[in-house]
């Protein structure tokens, strides 16, 4: 029976998964603006004459968690304990969204995140992901996890290959990301591919 329930927590070791908050709009938008050149190539961008979306994130972050109490997504702040701590908390290094989440007969949904370029490479992501994915099957009881990744993404794509996602090819002009139609290929995993879960097979 799926566990519906928001706000969640998760948390391996040093990696944690948080409600994204509006209070956390100064350090998000401080992150955001330290790796510009980093995050670019891979932002999502509207179309034009597409909805612009909210005009702040504190409006972005109310929307997000509206939806996430309708059961449509998980919109996670990512946080790590091995970065430089400040005001008594673990410091903001990314953002992983549980976007999409469809029940029915489909009982699916699409996983993305971002990190703070001077955090990556250290299984930070790797973690967040399995945790998020492990979460989605065994609480809200979804049977598919898709990830959606630019084939010039290499650091996006050793996360997937690491957590052995299955490679289902490329969609042509699959989501508008850095103001162009860009190909995406698509990884996925089914809920009985997974055994035991991903934090699992990580370790």
């Amino acid at each position: 029976m799926a566990d519906f329930r928001w706000p969640v927590e998760l948390q391996h070791g040093q990696v944690g998964l948080r409600p994204l908050r509006t209070s956390d709009g100064p350090e998000w938008s401080a992150v955001r603006q330290r790796n510009v050149s980093w995050l670019r190539p891979w932002d999502a961008t509207q179309p034009p004459g597409g909805d612009p979306g909210a005009p702040t994130f504190r409006a972005m972050a109310r929307e997000m968690n509206r939806q996430a109490r309708q059961g449509r997504m998980l919109p996670f702040t990512l946080t790590y304990g091995g970065a430089t701590e400040g005001k008594g908390k673990w410091p903001l290094v990314g953002q992983l969204t549980v976007s999409g989440i469809t029940y029915g007969s489909a009982r699916w949904a699409n996983l993305g995140y971002w990190i703070d370029e001077a955090w990556a490479g250290r299984g930070i992501v790797p973690t967040a992901v399995a945790m998020a994915a492990d979460h989605c099957w065994f609480v809200l009881d979804l049977h598919r996890i898709e990830v959606a990744i630019r084939p010039e993404n290499k650091a996006s794509l050793r996360v997937v290959e690491k957590l052995e996602f299955r490679d289902e090819g490329v969609r042509p002009a699959f989501l508008h990301i850095d103001g162009e139609w860009r190909d995406h290929r698509i990884f996925a995993l089914n809920r009985e591919e997974v055994g035991a879960g991903l934090l699992s097979r990580l370790s």
